[in-house]
This record gives structure tokens, sequence and C-alpha cells, in this order.
């Protein structure tokens, strides 16, 4: 699976790169340089970012699933037991 960046994220990305060029490190790339530097990183590092992301959304969901139960759960054939306490107080 390759990661697809939309257009406009991709020039945003290039341009993020060039700029980091030219102010850290005091070099000039150019656009098809960059272009190239960030497919490969979308190629090689991007699956393992992607990865964690999704690693870290199960692990967050499955803490959700697990509070399903507290937040939602209903007691069962409460009828009677209400009746009695009535019935006591009353």
């Amino acid at each position: 699976m390759s990661i697809e960046l939309p257009t406009e994220t991709q020039r945003e990305a290039i341009a993020s790169i060039v700029r980091y060029f030219q102010e850290e490190r005091d070099e000039e790339i150019g656009q098809i340089a960059a272009s190239g530097l960030l497919r490969f990183f979308l190629e090689e590092i991007g699956p393992s970012i992607y990865n964690k992301a999704v690693a870290d959304i199960q692990q967050r969901m499955q803490l959700h699933v697990t509070d399903l139960d507290i937040e939602f759960h209903q007691q069962e054939f409460q009828h009677w037991p209400q009746s009695e306490r009535q019935r006591r107080a009353g």
C-alpha cells in the first residue's frame, strides 16, 4: 500500500522541505529533488508511521469498547426488587 497525499498537501510538504534545507542546512534543494525526497520518505518511512497510528487508534478504540459495558449497562429484571422496596417503605 502506497501512501498518497492530496495534491495541495504534497505541494506544501515539498515547499516545507525546500525551506528546511534553506533555513536549517543552508543548502539549496530544488522542487524536483524535494519531491523525490518526499516520495522516498512516504515509501520508506510512511508505512511505519501509518502502522503506529493504526495501532494507537486500535488501542484507543479498545478502551472505549471496554467502557461501553460500564457506561451503558442496564440492570435487568428490576420490577420486583423495586416493587418490594416500595412495599417496605410504604
